[in-house]
């Protein structure tokens, strides 16, 4: 490994903690009103999807949860990934709110029974994101893999609060693009970089 590759590895290191600390700063009350902005936004700006993909709300992220329940209503499905083996793209099963849910290797609630379903709209937390479009993850690269295997590639949505917002996060060559980025200011198509 590079000396560059190492420092670009601490950098986002770092910078993932940071981006989970502004996200604990905002309080209960902040994080439920920007969600719910949130939810809005993606309300106005997406249609209804036959099937969409989420992922359960840890560390800070917007709970998106509400746009789930107004688009199943309707008919939708959804859908939470799972990671079926390091370092693979992630399958997603369906989600509905008798679903039982348990912790994955990660502490993040995971189906363990249900259909494998495939999405044509993937809600994706932003852990960190900049206006190229591009997000900053967890680092474990599960949601590019997906992204990048996926075919037809599903809409693919970034959700995140604007204490988020980067200049750049660096992308890497095995980063994906996003469709969409969706704060609680509103609904942008990533600009180009």
């Amino acid at each position: 490994m590079t000396q560059s590759n190492e420092d670009s590895t601490a950098w986002r290191r770092a910078l993932r903690r940071e981006m989970v600390a502004r996200r604990a700063t905002l309080g209960e009350l902040a994080h439920s009103e920007l969600s719910a902005r949130i939810v809005a936004h993606l309300h106005a700006a997406l249609p209804v999807p036959k099937v969409v993909a989420f992922c359960w709300p840890i560390k800070f992220e917007p709970d998106v949860r509400a746009i789930i329940d107004t688009w199943t209503a309707t008919g939708g499905r959804a859908a939470l990934p799972v990671v079926v083996r390091e370092d693979a793209p992630l399958a997603f099963r369906e989600w509905s709110a008798e679903t039982l849910l348990v912790a994955d290797r990660y502490g993040i609630p995971t189906p363990t029974a249900g259909d494998w379903l495939r999405p044509e709209l993937i809600l994706l937390p932003l852990n960190g994101f900049d206006a190229a479009g591009y997000r900053l993850g967890y680092g474990g690269g599960y949601f590019d893999r997906t992204l990048a295997t996926l075919s037809p590639r599903p809409l693919a949505v970034g959700v995140g609060f604007e204490v988020n917002r980067l200049v750049s996060i660096r992308p890497e060559s095995h980063d994906q693009r996003l469709d969409w980025i969706i704060t609680e200011d509103g609904a942008f198509r990533p600009v180009d970089a």
